[in-house]
């Protein structure tokens, strides 16, 4: 028996190394296949979508907010990988009560480092774990390196859309964001900015910030979605992957040459 510590300070109790992993978070099952686990993955969400195959292959236990527990329990998980933000707590408990769930608790690079570690620790892969984390660690110190030599701009982050909702403080995307060089508005607007607020379009005007990034997911914005603010804001106005700023993991590898790229791009975007 071994008894570990998750990201929300709860003891996980396991019996032996897992070997019927269930993650309910996409970012993370991607890690856990890099991590050299996907044999030992039964189930998923049907938003799992990286490795692209993954899908075909694993049993589908729901979406991240509302599972199938008749068949969580015929897959007889040893291990559930969960995290305080994408799943829902009673949800989280009710396995609780059954199986293993270690929880994950994201909100910037430091604590998804931190994640990796102790995913890579708790499913007997540390090592794997700590190439990816160097991996990352090397490649967002690079970035920071470039980004120095431009001025750092202010931006809005849209993640949805009637109504507006965007990235607040205290948030992995707006710790992303920061990262790669743009000053999330909402980071000072006070107790309006915490989590993922409700913007209105004045409220957009009145901050006007040097870029509004619309992002894939979780609301699929798409060029037609950014006409009507182009037309009342003097704001650079681009669709972004969001990938690349809300997954937490072995993503954010493949991130970095995206988040370089976007950089260029809205710089010309905006000398257009």
């Amino acid at each position: 028996m071994k008894s570990v510590s998750d990201q929300i300070g709860r003891n996980v109790t396991l019996a032996s190394l897992p070997q019927r992993i269930i993650s309910l978070v996409p970012s993370q099952t991607e890690l856990l296949c890099d991590l050299g686990l996907e044999d030992r993955l039964v189930g998923i969400t049907k938003f799992c979508v990286h490795p692209e195959h993954l899908k075909r292959q694993k049993a589908l236990i729901g979406g991240t907010k509302q599972f199938n527990f008749d068949l969580i329990d015929r897959l007889q998980p040893d291990l559930i990988i969960a995290n305080k933000e994408e799943n829902p707590k009673p949800a989280v408990e009710r396995l609780a009560e059954k199986y293993p769930v270690w929880v994950s608790d994201v909100f910037d690079l430091n604590s998804a480092l931190q994640m990796i570690t102790a995913l890579g620790e708790i499913t007997g892969t540390f090592d794997k774990a700590s190439m990816i984390n160097r991996e990352i660690s090397t490649g967002f110190a690079e970035l920071g390196e470039k980004i120095q030599e431009t001025r750092r701009q202010t931006c809005l982050y849209l993640i949805w859309k009637d109504p507006y909702m965007a990235a607040g403080s205290d948030t992995f995307i707006s710790d992303i964001m920061k990262h790669a060089g743009y000053d999330n508005m909402l980071e000072t607007w006070g107790e309006k900015g915490k989590r993922y607020p409700r913007i209105s379009i004045s409220e957009i005007v009145s901050l006007s910030p040097a870029y509004i990034f619309f992002s894939s997911e979780p609301y699929p914005f798409r060029e037609n979605h950014l006409v009507k603010l182009r037309e009342i804001v003097s704001s650079s106005c681009t669709l972004v992957d969001g990938e690349a700023f809300s997954w937490y993991g072995s993503r954010m590898i493949h991130a970095l040459p995206y988040l370089i790229s976007l950089s260029e791009k809205v710089k010309t975007n905006a000398a257009d």
